[in-house]
């Protein structure tokens, strides 16, 4: 079976400064100076939060395309949140989404459940499998 996709990331040498590679692209990981790191990039976190935003507004542009919609910029802020309860900590995102032009309330429904189709997001709901191995 050949790879589809892939990101190769080389943590390096000096606290937590990663560099990560896919196609012709290069990106810096890297912690806060609090956690230990020097602060020269967005967390993984950071960089999953990014990505689950950007997938998003690409699925609902590409559908709103589809249906000839004129919503406008769109802007999608995903926060990790995070409470303590009986049971420990509980973690989740929240995305508030909006769109420059107007739209009605159809089309609010419909954009919503097209939000939720966003691969990315389905890889972070549980369902994409994980293999590891150590080559």
């Amino acid at each position: 079976m050949d790879k589809v996709k892939n990101a190769e990331v080389v943590l390096s040498n000096k606290n937590y400064l990663a560099e990560a590679k896919t196609r012709n692209h290069f990106l810096t990981i890297d912690e806060p100076v609090a956690s230990g790191g020097d602060d020269n990039g967005p967390t993984p976190v950071e960089y999953l939060l990014t990505a689950i935003g950007g997938c998003v507004s690409i699925t609902l542009r590409m559908y709103a395309e589809r249906k000839g919609w004129d919503v406008g910029k769109i802007t999608v802020n995903v926060f990790q949140k995070e409470e303590q309860t009986s049971e420990g900590i509980k973690k989740w995102l929240e995305e508030d989404i909006s769109f420059e032009k107007e739209i009605t309330e159809d089309q609010k429904k419909r954009l919503l459940v097209i939000a939720g189709k966003c691969p990315v997001a389905k890889m972070v709901k549980g369902e994409t499998l994980i293999e590891s191995k150590i080559i």
